[in-house]
């Protein structure tokens, strides 16, 4: 198929290139992985994780499903997790959102999309939480809201994870971020509610949707 076959010279064109400023890169590369972080983002096609942040191949572990969510029932996004904390060691877990979430904005307007109506359900409950304080602002703010609000909350459902705890109770370095990426100008926002302990987790959201 044609369209294989571009994917296929572009992959060429792309490992040659990285050869040519590193040569030793894949043999490495291929030898461990040694990331850092732990990226659980959206799978959104705008917002891959390695290049938003200015990483390279090996450097990021990454998980990635609709809307950046943890759902406690979820062996999934558990598995990458214990697996990353476990057996990589990574030091950092990243929560990362974007501006203009589709899974979040169906949730915002209440829209039936399919089986996945079934996956955002949690970012329904969460937006009846907050309906007051988001139906006070200006309709183009809400969207917005509601993501950074989805974050706080996974952050926090991270957090509550047998296999962070552990790893907090025995003295493992390890701490959770909460960031949202801006489409429309390629930045990222912290919002401000890193974890490296269990003790503040409440802190960062009280009250989270069932899951």
């Amino acid at each position: 198929m044609k369209e294989l076959e571009n994917l296929m010279n572009n992959n060429r064109v792309w490992a040659e290139s990285i050869e040519a400023t590193d040569p030793d890169f894949f043999r490495d590369l291929a030898a461990q992985q040694k990331p850092r972080y732990l990226w659980i983002g959206c799978s959104d096609s705008r917002v891959p994780a390695n290049q938003i942040i200015g990483l390279r191949p090996g450097e990021v572990f990454v998980h990635r499903n609709v809307a950046n969510l943890v759902h406690h029932s979820d062996l999934n996004v558990l598995s990458v997790i214990q697996y990353a904390v476990d057996v990589l060691k990574v030091e950092h877990i990243i929560v990362c959102g974007h501006y203009g979430c589709g899974g979040v904005h169906a949730a915002l307007k209440d829209q039936h999309i399919g089986l996945v109506d079934n996956w955002i359900r949690s970012i329904r409950e969460l937006y009846q939480i907050l309906s007051r304080d988001l139906e006070a602002l200006p309709e183009a703010e809400r969207g917005d809201r509601l993501c950074e609000a989805n974050v706080k909350a996974q952050v926090y459902h991270v957090s509550q994870t047998t296999v962070v705890k552990d790893a907090w109770s025995r003295g493992q370095k390890l701490s959770v971020h909460g960031i949202v990426y801006g489409l429309k100008d390629g930045r990222i926002h912290d919002l401000e509610v890193s974890l490296d302990n269990a003790k503040n987790a409440d802190a960062v959201w009280p009250i989270t949707p069932t899951d």
